[in-house]
């Protein structure tokens, strides 16, 4: 596959990546465990069909000691017995916060509670943080058709 326009050769998509970029790194002193985000950017990527950004965070997260089998159930977190509770209401979260289309209602009521129960209110802003980025990111990949799989872990840090 071959991409629709060279998003990183582009000066008007460098500025957008770059605001992107600073947004994301909004919330990194709020305390949320660094798995939990590798978890959350990987499951709303998946969600979203991305596979460019699929790719980066899967090898991100085993670059940072990330077990690879925790990575590979991901998508299939519910019937997986290797998160935690808390690990569990942050996927949550994110399917949900992803699928605002496809739930009536957004977010639940119960969705929220149970990630409450979890994380402190700074850490619910830094999760609601990396949700929305990492949807925006995923649609600028997915629309500009970014190839998937040449991805080598720090490439843009």
């Amino acid at each position: 596959m071959e991409a629709r326009v060279n998003i990183f050769g582009n000066e008007s998509a460098l500025k957008f990546i770059k605001h992107l970029n600073s947004a994301g790194r909004a919330f990194d002193n709020a305390s949320l465990p660094e798995g939990v985000t590798n978890l959350v950017l990987l499951r709303a990527s998946q969600i979203n069909g991305c596979g460019f950004c699929t790719d980066m965070h899967y090898k991100d997260a085993v670059h940072e000691g990330e077990e690879p089998t925790r990575l590979n159930l991901v998508a299939a977190w519910r019937e997986a017995t290797v998160f935690t509770e808390a690990e569990r209401a942050a996927l949550e979260l994110a399917e949900e916060g992803t699928r605002i289309a496809d739930a009536a209602g957004g977010v639940s009521d119960e969705v929220w509670a149970n990630a409450a129960k979890h994380y402190n209110e700074e850490q619910l802003i830094a999760l609601i943080a990396a949700i929305a980025v990492i949807n925006a990111y995923n649609r600028l990949n997915v629309i500009a058709q970014q190839p998937a799989g040449s991805y080598q872990p720090g490439q843009f840090g």
